[in-house]
Parts: C-alpha cells; structure tokens; sequence
C-alpha cells in the first residue's frame, strides 16, 4: 500500500499491553487520514456515552497520506477524542515534526486507552513501546518536560507530544503541545491527563512509498511556487495578526464578552504595530513554505512569544486588556501551562462580566474587572492549577455558569460549551450559521463560513436560508483538507481543490480516484462526526447560539445596531439541514447513513482489546 501503512498501534497504559491492528484499505479510502480517520476510531473504540475523562474514552493520534511527502504545509496530525468540555467530539490539528515522526513509526493512528497507575510517558522507538515513570516530569512545562525527556533517552531525534499542569490538573479546555504548538480546542489535554500520562515521545525509521513520485513531484513543485506568492501573501508578511485591524475595521472584533465589536485600543495591539515594535522573527512548521508564525519579543526577559489572531483577540479585546506586554505575557503562560487560549480569554471574559454583576463569590475573582491585565495573569495560573476560582473557571463557562446562576448563562459565550472564536456572528451571518452548527462547538477552523461573508454578493449583515448550502459546503472542504492533511492556509493555491487534491491522492497511492469522490468523502466524514454527537445525546437545542448574540444589537463600529434575530438563525439553520438532506429537527435520516456508507450501531465492532 502507498501513502499509508494500513495499521495502527492500540496501546492500553492501564497494563503497558500494546498490538498492532491493521487498517483495511476500504476504511483509509472512506476517510482518509487525519480527523476522517481518527473520527472512524473514536467512533469505534468509544464506549457509547462514555464519560471524556474516564480510562475508557480513546485518545486517537491520526497521521494522514501526505505527511512525509514533499508537499508543503503538510507535516501535520490530528488528535481526536470525546471532548471534556462538549462531551461531543473533540477534532484538534497540530503540526511539525512529531507529525513525521509518527509517520515514521509505520502507523496511521495510535489509540491510547486506559489510565496508568502513575504518572507515565509512553516512549515508541520503532516497534518497541514502553512505558516509563514520570513522576519527576510532574508540574513541568510542554517545553521543559520535552528537553527532560529527550536528555533522559539521549535521543536528539525523540520528539514528544506534552501535556502541561493544566492537563494533569484535568482543566477542561487544556492542550497537548509539541515543539510550541497545540492541539488546542476540546480538551484533550484533559483526557491525557485523566490517563495519567504526561507525554508521548516517539523515534521512527520508516519511509512511506510513492505510487508515482515523478507526478507527485511535479504537483508538488506546482505548490511550492504557489504557496510563495500573492496568495499567501497576508500569511508570510504580518501572519494572522493581520486580522486584529482588519475586523475591527468591519465592526466583527468582539470585545469585553461579546458586548461590543470594536476596541478602542485596536491600534495599540494590531498586529501592524506589534510588528513595527516587538517583532523577532517570522518561523514555521516543518515542511511548510508559508511560514505564517510570528515571534514577538516579549519586553520582559523571558525572550520569544508565539503569537496568532484568535490568541491575540482572546487575551486582549475579549478582555478589554490593550497592553501588548500583558497580552504576549498571558499567551506565555498559556503555553506554559497547556491552555488553550480562546477557551481560556473566553472564560476569563465571563467572569469578569460576572464580577460587575457581584455574582463571583471568591474575594479574587470578584477583583477581575475587564482591562485587567495582572488580573488575568493570576487567574490564568488560578485555572492552571485550579485554586480558589480557578477551580470553577477550569470547568469552562457553560459549567461554570450552570454553577453560579443568575442568568449568567445569558452571557457565557459557547456553542456546545466549547467558547466563541474571534468573529462577531450578528455582523458576520454565515459566520453566525457556521459556528452554530458546527459539531466540534463554535469553531471557525472546521468550516470557511467567515469567508463567504467577505467575498462579493454576499451581504454579511442579513441572514437567510441560502447560507446553508454555504456553510454545509465549507464544512465539507475543510474535513478533505484536514484528513489529507494539507494546512488551510494554502488552500486558495489551488485552482480546483477537488481536482487537483484526487490527482495528488492518486499520485501518492495509485487509487483511482476524482473530484466528486473527494467531495463525498468531506460529506461523509462530516456527517460521522455528527452521527458521534448523535449518540452521546446530541439534541437540536445544541445547534444554536449564546442568549447575548439573539438578544442585544451590536453597540460600536460600522455595523453597530444589528441584530441577529432567533428567527433569522433558525431560518439559516433550516436552510442548512435541508442543504445537508438531513431531517428538518437535524438527525440523519438513515436513508442518508447508508448512502454515505456510514456505521450504524450494528456495522461496528467495538472492539477494544490491545
């Protein structure tokens, strides 16, 4: 088989057990690799209802056909899991050279089962798999336990997935981290932590093989030139940083927990003057061109700072704090503790809400007050190491909020409990339906919904039926993407996606394979993830937007009075159903699941054993 290997690797870390399954071609060419993948095994390998943080909820590193090749932009994994935060699934991306390291190993996903009686790291080289003490790893950061751990095996190729104290401590919306990077969204530091195991460190020797590497190459070599161009060129000049200014402008910033969409400090943090002042130097992920990361100094002596839009946004306007130095000195922290930081700004702007209402009972969370900036620096290690308040904020709003009362659900701002990204939905209506309907939770990586509201004919302020098929298609765009894997910022390199991805799969493995076969396989794989949620008790209620956003105009900026009416988010959400030939409450008729050759609860075996 080229591209893949056709197996996988089950380790059980309760016993320190681990086996080799294979993976049937069938499978690989249903969904790919990447989160298509990892989907069909959480499907498999999840106990229906599980709870997320109990031995028996599946930990899924997925690795995908195109890592290893030299397309660009494709050094990347996925992790899947039941969410903590959701109790749907969690579908997080990460990317560089444990992306080909895995690879290496000569598997296509690795499952993780179990919890180990104490702290451990699980250690692959090749076909050897140990598990191994972590007891002196305890509290240490991703970065530092990932130095401990290749200094220990004196082993410079190691590289190793983390997770940092928030992890061990189970907070709800923790990350895995490698090499600076996270898998973010969902939790799955949390499920780490709850197996009692602090890192993952693998060494692989393997080499997939190419069914046509002269065609592969050339496809390849078409990518690269276009990945350099005016095309990426946002990504490669400012990096994402860029989009602070630009939707601040459009009146789609939200500030101070949704209550406004501009920020009267916008300049001070855009990300035209974060680079005029404090930038370092640009860097990217193995095997990527674009290099969209940006390093900012951080002015306090602790040297470089990564930092994005969604994190930039979180921790500055959605908190009211307009100082860079707090803002690069919270997204620290963040990755020092393996936070993820729009789960985390998302959170601290509830509360912070809350303590104007007088509604937090501990004397140092009523303190936070929005434009706090100290003040977020010591809750964020409050929630790190959930003490006093910070144990009730690393549940996340939706719990944090069904915990205190008042109505102050009306203001936690979540879809599915997973927090709101960085664009206004009552300015940005595609946008809006996107993040309502997505099955991760409000999310604006797994749909493109924000960019049918800035492309021409499209009128971003007024929402209607015909956004469905919109969103219902960006949704299946993303899911082929991010199961070949191929990192969204080089998607408009491609002239036909569909296209041009068939030629590329059929290059690497020989399949014969076409647009609409692509295309079908992002519906299905889309649809599994929904058919998950279903399962673990998905109801229509879920598909719907936070009190706030239906309730209030927006009260600043070019788009300041517009509403987004439940009328008007129900007719999308209609329209998007019907888009999708789902029924008109949201299930998926089971005339559909056997079109999309999809599991029902009899097709699958669970079958867990190692």
């Amino acid at each position: 088989m080229h591209g893949f290997w056709g197996r996988l690797l089950h380790v059980d870390v309760t016993t320190g057990r681990s086996a080799t399954r294979d993976i049937d071609e069938e499978r690989l060419r249903k969904y790919l690799g990447g989160v298509g993948l990892g989907a069909s095994l959480l499907y498999e390998y999840a106990p229906p209802g599980v709870d997320p943080l109990s031995s028996a909820n599946p930990l899924v590193f997925a690795s995908a056909p195109l890592v290893g090749t030299r397309l660009t932009t494709t050094a990347k994994f996925a992790v899947v899991t039941k969410s903590p935060l959701t109790g749907f699934i969690a579908d997080s991306l990460s990317s560089s050279h444990f992306a080909l390291e895995l690879k290496r190993l000569g598997i296509d996903a690795l499952v993780i089962t179990g919890r180990a009686p104490a702290p451990a790291y699980l250690f692959i080289d090749g076909d050897r798999v140990e598990l191994r003490s972590a007891e002196h790893l305890r509290g240490r950061a991703p970065a530092d336990a990932e130095a401990a751990i290749r200094g220990e095996l004196q082993r410079p190729s190691v590289w190793t997935a983390t997770i940092g104290a928030a992890g061990e401590n189970r907070v709800r919306f923790a990350t895995i981290s490698n090499e600076g990077r996270h898998a973010g969204r969902g939790g799955a530091g949390a499920v780490m932590g709850a197996k009692n195991l602090k890192a993952i460190a693998i060494c692989g020797a393997r080499e997939t093989t190419v069914a046509d590497p002269d065609a592969l190459e050339r496809m390849a070599a078409a990518l690269r030139r276009r990945s350099v161009g005016t095309l990426t060129g946002k990504y490669r000049h400012l990096g994402t940083v860029a989009n602070l200014a630009v939707f601040d402008r459009l009146g789609a910033l939200p500030t101070r927990n949704f209550q406004q969409a501009t920020f009267e400090a916008a300049d001070a943090i855009s990300g035209e003057t974060l680079t005029a002042s404090r930038f370092s130097r640009r860097h990217g992920c193995a095997s990527c061109t674009i290099q969209c990361e940006r390093l900012f100094a951080s002015g306090n002596g602790t040297g470089e700072q990564r930092l994005e839009y969604e994190t930039l946004f979180a921790l500055g306007p959605l908190c009211g704090v307009g100082d860079p130095a707090f803002v690069l000195e919270a997204a620290r922290l963040c990755d020092t503790y393996g936070l993820d930081t729009i789960s985390t700004g998302g959170t601290l702007a509830w509360a912070m809400e809350s303590a104007d209402r007088g509604l937090l009972p501990d004397a140092r969370a009523a303190a936070l007050r929005f434009g706090d900036g100290a003040g977020v620096l010591a809750a964020i290690r409050a929630i790190a190491m959930r003490e006093g308040s910070g144990d009730l904020l690393a549940e996340g709003t939706r719990r944090a909020a069904a915990a205190i009362g008042a109505d102050s659900a009306d203001w936690a701002m979540h879809v599915k409990g997973l927090e709101l990204p960085g664009y206004e939905p009552r300015s940005l209506k595609t946008m809006a339906l996107g993040l309502a309907v997505s099955p991760r939770g409000a999310c604006h990586n797994r749909s493109g919904a924000y960019e049918a509201d800035f492309s021409a004919g499209v009128d971003r302020l007024r929402g209607d039926a015909g956004r469905g098929g919109l969103v219902a298609a960006s949704e299946d765009f993303a899911a082929v993407l991010d199961s070949l894997i191929v990192c969204k910022f080089l998607r408009k390199c491609f002239t036909d996606f569909y296209a041009e991805s068939a030629d590329i799969l059929g290059a690497l493995t020989g399949w014969t394979c076409t647009r609409d076969d692509l295309r079908r396989t992002g519906e299905r794989i889309h649809a599994l993830k929904k058919l998950f949620n279903v399962r673990e008790g998905w109801q229509p209620s879920d598909d719907w937007l936070p009190p706030r956003l239906l309730a209030e105009p927006l009260r600043s900026g070019v788009a300041s009075g517009t509403t987004l009416s439940a009328a008007e988010l129900g007719e999308m959400i209609r329209g998007y159903y019907g888009a999708r030939e789902w029924d008109e409450r949201g299930f998926i008729p089971p005339s559909k699941i056997r079109d999309l050759g999809l599991p029902d609860d009899h097709s699958i075996a669970h079958t867990r054993s190692a």
